[in-house]
């Protein structure tokens, strides 16, 4: 991946956990490293298939000098996630803050703080089989993209399959959508929850029917067992409502723990079905 870098930008702003750094103020230096492919904007010799830097960095002498925190963390946290939101083309940044100026009785250059963020794959699995069931998963995926910490990037053809357990229930609705996020696996359970409890969902009975059902499936190749989380989804591999849809947008995504393709998953599942 190609890197655009923005050095040492010198803003005068007012972080600091001491009061008179809040009021007094100091000098920073912020350096961005914003990383993307500007193949199309070298070929073409075309800034709209890059990034403006003067704009990028102006942007960040803006966010930096007109907002105030204790730690230059929250600066550079903030700040990354400003420019990625921003700059939709930009995949990943890496954002250092230093402060030359610190309050602190040993003689140093600088003490900073460098974090790099980016835009993580998901792909989530949506499920209803109560009243509009087209209509909740078309909600779900609405409610995804009003955020600006997710994109939506493709969504899988909807099919109805029969319930797996043996409560009495309509047949379900399901679908799969690939999303690039912001979102910690942990933050991204919080967000798709809050969409579930606004569809009304039900959880009193375990496996029962349900207005709105969106689990992950995968997180980029992170893996999670915990008791609240786990990723890639448990039992997914069993699960042809997931695989099906799944296979039609993302048939060579490696499961991280198998090592087997969602195509290869599904060619099993059915082989053993």
């Amino acid at each position: 991946m190609d890197i655009i870098k923005i050095k040492n930008i010198e803003i005068f702003a007012n972080h600091g956990v001491l009061r008179e750094e809040n009021v007094l103020g100091q000098k920073f230096l912020v350096s961005v490293d914003l990383y993307l492919s500007t193949r199309k904007a070298g070929k073409y010799d075309n800034l709209e298939f890059s990034v403006d830097y003067n704009r990028a960095a102006i942007m960040t002498e803006k966010f930096v000098s007109k907002n105030t925190f204790k730690l230059i963390e929250t600066v550079a946290e903030n700040l990354a996630e400003m420019l990625l939101i921003n700059f939709r083309s930009v995949e990943k940044v890496r954002v250092e803050i230093k402060k030359p100026w610190a309050p602190v009785k040993i003689h140093t250059e600088s003490f900073s703080v460098e974090i790099e963020r980016g835009w993580k794959k998901v792909f989530l699995s949506l499920g209803s089989n109560i009243g509009d069931k087209k209509g909740y998963l078309d909600f779900a995926v609405a409610e995804i993209e009003k955020s600006d910490f997710c994109k939506v990037a493709k969504i899988s053809d909807f099919i109805v399959t029969k319930p797996v357990s043996d409560i009495k229930q309509d047949d379900f609705l399901n679908g799969c959508v690939e999303i690039k996020t912001l979102y910690s696996p942990f933050e991204l359970l919080k967000f798709i929850n809050e969409i579930e409890s606004k569809a009304g969902r039900d959880r009193s009975v375990h496996w029962g029917p349900r207005t709105l059902d969106i689990d992950i499936i995968f997180y980029d190749d992170v893996v999670i067992y915990e008791k609240n989380l786990i990723i890639p989804h448990i039992e997914m591999e069993n699960r042809f409502f997931v695989l099906k849809p799944l296979s039609q947008i993302a048939p060579f995504q490696k499961h991280p723990v198998y090592g087997l393709s969602v195509k290869e998953l599904l060619e099993k599942n059915l082989k053993n079905n």
